[in-house]
């Protein structure tokens, strides 16, 4: 029976030993795994495995199945340079679940620096999360690092800045190049002395051997402090949360575009969507440099820039999909019998419409439809005299994430009153849609409740007509 080989990771399936730990039994050839099994190492399907050739080193075979234009360049450097003495230092969260305690990591997530070396100088771009300082300091020691003499903070979150304390206790001699917003936040939460600062403005340039370093402020991309940095050589820039996308991968640049987008899209959705307005100026900014590479705090390097930065224009864009959310919770399931009366008449009328049964849905896929919906719809019981808890948070996100939809509304059921309609259009005064007349039923559903329920179909009808 033949091997077959994980063109992601370099991960090998020999079927005489099979794969114990998801249930694959030694002896099991590769074209009997069921279709749903996944890469053990790096979690990618069956797709993307080709048969191991043992007369072919696993450098060739890599080769020959990666999917990267830029085979031939990248050939020449190490698995972790972008460009030549430009290197990926930071650490991957395989396992990790949960962001900020709030934001699910379905693909686990990166936290990504970088080491620039020019003249025997050596330059340190952001840190890891401080539980992952490890890594960065078992990759910098190596590559035989002596010493860093610089360490540019591009952002003061401990995602990026935590491991910077134990960069400085192994190399004190190193000093930090920032903005003096960001110093001030990293004196705050890490308690960093002052005299290790070297402090920049918008714009400035920093020449340092043969590189040259440009900063650029983007702000609120996610925090007021956060700035990028152009290295002008290597026309790569490095632009911290901005364009990133929580994922754990083992390959340096992006190679499964869709997936990345994806991933890339649930980020702009849970941290950058409030912040489109700055996003658009940040983005006007950054393009005017030659970019070839775009190197994020979390996820992948783009080696086509173009992918990333088109899709957040889109995502940023006031343009909205024909589509419809539902994000809903049912005690006594009589508001989910008008969520599913809904559900099949916008489905008839050919419309796109999603319902998030809310105490079974991943906030991050919420979040991804909210990106880009026309119109979404709350339903909910009425508890205590206002809305189900699972209603209020997930009113609560919509308002902070501050979507562009065009059109907002609430439907439900209730026992005997309330003010839940009240309550739920309160907590979304950042929402700038039109909020439409809700739909409440007593109890549930009922035949006299059709006329009103169906009049407020075709009114959502045909104002997405008219997108």
């Amino acid at each position: 029976m033949k091997k077959y080989l994980c063109v992601v990771c370099g991960y090998i399936y020999d079927p005489a030993v099979g794969d114990i730990d998801s249930g694959i039994k030694p002896g099991t050839a590769f074209e009997e795994i069921p279709e749903d099994w996944e890469c053990p190492v790096c979690g990618v399907g069956k797709d993307d495995f080709v048969v191991y050739e043992e007369e072919v080193s696993l450098k060739d075979t890599l080769k020959k199945h990666s999917n990267s234009d830029d085979n031939e360049a990248h050939d020449e450097l190490a698995y972790n340079e972008i460009v030549k003495d430009v290197f990926a230092v930071g650490s991957q969260h395989w396992d990790r679940q949960l962001f900020d305690e709030l934001i699910p990591l379905p693909d686990g997530t990166s936290y990504n620096a970088y080491l620039v070396q020019t003249d025997g100088i050596n330059i340190l771009i952001d840190s890891v999360e401080p539980e992952k300082a490890d890594d960065l300091l078992d990759h910098l020691l190596d590559l035989d690092i002596e010493k860093i003499d610089y360490i540019i903070s591009n952002h003061a979150e401990q995602d990026h800045s935590g491991a910077i304390p134990m960069v400085l206790d192994l190399y004190p001699e190193a000093k930090i190049i920032t903005n003096p917003k960001c110093k001030t936040f990293l004196q705050d939460l890490l308690e960093i002395d002052e005299n290790v600062f070297i402090t920049v403005n918008d714009g400035e340039t920093f020449k340092v051997g043969d590189k040259t370093f440009e900063f650029i402020y983007t702000p609120w991309v996610h925090w007021p402090e956060t700035m990028s940095t152009y290295l002008v050589e290597d026309k790569i820039l490095f632009s911290c949360d901005f364009f990133g996308s929580h994922r754990a991968t083992s390959k340096l640049f992006v190679y499964d575009e869709y997936k990345v987008l994806e991933d890339a899209k649930r980020y702009y959705a849970e941290i950058m969507m409030p912040f489109r307005s700055h996003i658009k100026r940040n983005i006007e900014k950054v393009e005017k440099k030659n970019i070839k590479f775009i190197a994020p705090s979390h996820g992948p390097v783009y080696d086509k820039p173009s992918l990333i930065i088109d899709a957040y224009k889109d995502w940023i864009s006031p343009n909205v999909s024909n589509k419809i959310v539902i994000p809903y919770v049912s005690m006594h399931e009589s508001t989910a019998l008008l969520v599913d009366y809904l559900v099949k008449s916008f489905t008839a009328y050919g419309l796109h419409v999603i319902p998030f049964n809310l105490p079974k849905t991943d906030v991050g896929e919420l979040s991804m439809e909210l990106v880009d919906a026309a119109t979404i719809i709350f339903g909910s019981s009425m508890v205590l005299g206002g809305a189900h808890p699972q209603a209020v948070y997930a009113a609560y996100l919509t308002n902070a994430l501050r979507p562009k939809a065009k059109y907002i509304s609430v439907v439900g059921s209730y026992g005997w009153g309330g003010k839940m309609v009240d309550q739920l259009k309160g907590l979304m005064v950042n929402v700038k849609a039109e909020f439409l007349d809700p739909v409440l039923v007593k109890g549930v559903p009922k035949d006299s409740d059709l006329e009103t329920i169906d009049n407020f179909v075709e009114k959502i009808v045909e104002l997405h007509r008219n997108l």
